[in-house]
């Protein structure tokens, strides 16, 4: 004697004209199906584990700290060989100081990631917070948050950044990820304004109002679920660009400073004697640019598996 059938079975039969089995769809799972069937997103996954490993576990890498045992006589001495496997015990030579220069890309991976996460991290939680608010009240609470975002947008990233971090010359780290992040929230703000705007008078927000469900429930339970995807998919691609604007500034010799060490720092150190001594910027920029265009390989992919009309 078979089984009897469910009614979700029996919407599903009437609605595809099988019998459907399995996990229920949805936009992430069906996103997820997508994704590991790409190529550029295994490897993109792969390149940012491993810097992940040289920024949360340095010592897997390398057995001497940040300008730990640097001897100026060993200033500048060029790798014994380009293959970083063939060269002995000091791999990538030596830098301007004298440290082993294997270890200071390593240890050079910590600050750009910190930057690129907390940047993120503060403008996103800004944007959604501020574009939910602005999106879904609207009135005057969505024309004074429309009027600070367009004062923000106004100023130039980077003009903005070179005037706060020259006003205060001893910032470190978390200085630098707080002022950046004050100045990157405006355009996830505006797109998570535009997302709720879309949602907001949905059926099921209707129907969720009429059933006496509060703001907050409906904002945190309905709209949000369905408006934060594409928000995300913006902020992972902008972990990488958070990450080339650090190395920017750092570059221009406004951002971190010795003896912090950094890939763009190593970058701004490296450009006067790049003739005589190319290895000192060509292997933090190779692992710079990997990871910057890794980030935006990954959210390219996350993109186009949630958005079903680029499948």
């Amino acid at each position: 004697m078979s089984e009897p059938i469910t009614t979700t079975d029996t919407l599903a039969v009437a609605q595809t004209g099988s019998e459907v089995s399995g996990a229920s769809a949805s936009l992430w799972s069906d996103a997820w199906r997508a994704l590991r069937r790409r190529v550029v997103f295994w490897l993109s996954v792969a390149i940012l584990l491993f810097m992940g490993l040289l920024a949360v576990f340095p010592s897997l890498f390398t057995d001497r700290g940040v300008n730990d045992r640097c001897d100026v006589r060993f200033a500048k001495h060029t790798p014994s060989s380009w293959n970083p496997f063939g060269a002995g015990g000091h791999p990538f030579g030596f830098d301007t100081h004298g440290c082993d220069y294997w270890a200071q890309i390593v240890h050079g991976a910590r600050a750009p990631m910190i930057v690129g996460f907390v940047v993120t991290g503060i403008a996103l939680t800004l944007s959604i917070t501020l574009g939910s608010l602005s999106g879904y009240f609207g009135r005057w609470l969505d024309a004074l948050i429309s009027r600070i975002t367009d004062i923000f947008f106004g100023l130039p990233l980077v003009l903005g950044a070179l005037v706060i971090l020259t006003a205060f010359p001893d910032h470190g780290v978390w200085t630098m990820s707080l002022v950046l992040g004050v100045l990157w929230w405006p355009t996830m703000t505006r797109l998570m304004r535009g997302q709720v705007l879309s949602v907001r008078d949905a059926d099921y927000v209707q129907a969720a109002r009429m059933l006496g469900a509060g703001d907050l429930r409906i904002m945190v339970r309905h709209i949000l679920p369905n408006a934060v995807a594409p928000v995300f998919v913006y902020a992972m691609l902008n972990v990488g660009v958070v990450i080339g604007y650090e190395a920017t500034l750092d570059y221009l010799g406004v951002g971190l400073q010795y003896p912090t060490v950094s890939w763009g720092l190593q970058l701004s150190q490296a450009q006067d004697v790049f003739t005589d001594h190319p290895y000192l910027l060509i292997y933090p920029a190779v692992l710079l640019t990997a990871t910057v265009l890794s980030f935006l390989l990954l959210g390219d992919a996350v993109r186009d598996a949630l958005d079903p009309k680029l499948r």
